[in-house]
């Protein structure tokens, strides 16, 4: 009776932290979530932006009359539209604070930097989620591509597995603006252009020059878009489509790209428990720091 008494008690103490976690993560998601609403302008201006950039981009498969590469470019344009998203919304979350003068009061918040950031990340994947439907919408009153044999579902799997990968290289990032205030956001900027170079987001990666292919290895985007070509019947320099792979053909890129998550999400959050002790010593925390 009275190990079972402790087992209970064990049972309600994990019970209590992890309630208690769960609200601290939801308090960022809050949080996050009103702070764009008060930026709802500039919301406004770069899903604009964003669907004008798609839209540009799939017209010129619609010119070229090329079924598959049309869906090649819907693809790369809403892939890379979620996951770069993703990418920038936790790579600048630190800048944001900055700007706010929250910074300080964050780190200095009785609640553990797993929690903070992964409530971070969640509403970062909300947020790039909602902008990639919008585009998805938009991109309809543009072009019309026929999936009926498409594994819409496999890529759904992927673009999940994907995710983890881009929160773990978004939390890497996230140290550049803590130790630089001027230049850190650019620094982010550039790892984004290079992922976007080196990962075949608009053709397949065997049509990058040579010296390239072996720096898109580093990419999970690039194991992201290789199955999901498949999964949708893309077949490169073919102009129409066949019928897509099953889920288990791609299982080699979902290992990858699930070894990318369990890679650099622990090494994300090592890295930034580092640099965020060197930024107190340093006092790189103000908004001017």
């Amino acid at each position: 009776m009275q190990e079972i008494t402790e087992a209970s008690r064990r049972r309600g103490r994990w019970t209590g932290w992890l309630l208690r976690q769960l609200r601290a993560g939801g308090a960022f998601v809050f949080r996050d979530y009103h702070l764009t609403r008060r930026y709802a302008s500039w919301f406004i201006v770069f899903a604009f932006y964003d669907i004008v950039n798609a839209a540009t981009i799939v017209l010129i498969g619609v010119a070229g009359g090329s079924t598959g590469l049309t869906l090649t470019l819907i693809l790369g344009v809403l892939m890379w539209s979620f996951l770069s998203r993703l990418f920038g919304e936790i790579a600048n979350s630190i800048s944001y604070e900055r700007w706010e003068g929250t910074i300080e009061y964050t780190f200095m918040a009785p609640v553990s930097r797993l929690t903070h950031l992964l409530g971070v990340s969640s509403f970062a994947g909300v947020y790039a989620l909602v902008r990639v439907v919008i585009v998805s919408l938009a991109l309809l009153s543009f072009t019309h591509v026929a999936i009926g044999q498409a594994n819409l579902f496999g890529c759904l799997v992927v673009l999940a597995v994907a995710s983890i990968a881009f929160m773990g290289l978004g939390l890497i990032a996230a140290v550049l603006p803590l130790m630089s205030t001027e230049n850190g956001a650019q620094a982010t900027n550039i790892v984004q252009g290079v992922l976007l170079l080196i990962s075949g987001i608009y053709a397949p990666v065997k049509y990058l020059p040579t010296w390239l292919q072996p720096l898109s290895r580093l990419s999970p985007a690039t194991y992201a878009l290789s199955a999901c070509r498949k999964l949708l019947g893309i077949v490169p320099g073919q102009a129409q489509l066949v019928r897509g792979a099953s889920l288990v053909s791609v299982l080699p890129d979902l290992g990858i790209l699930l070894l990318f998550g369990l890679l650099t999400v622990p090494l994300g959050l090592a890295v930034f428990t580092v640099a965020e002790r060197w930024a107190k010593r340093h006092g790189k925390l103000k908004r001017v720091g």
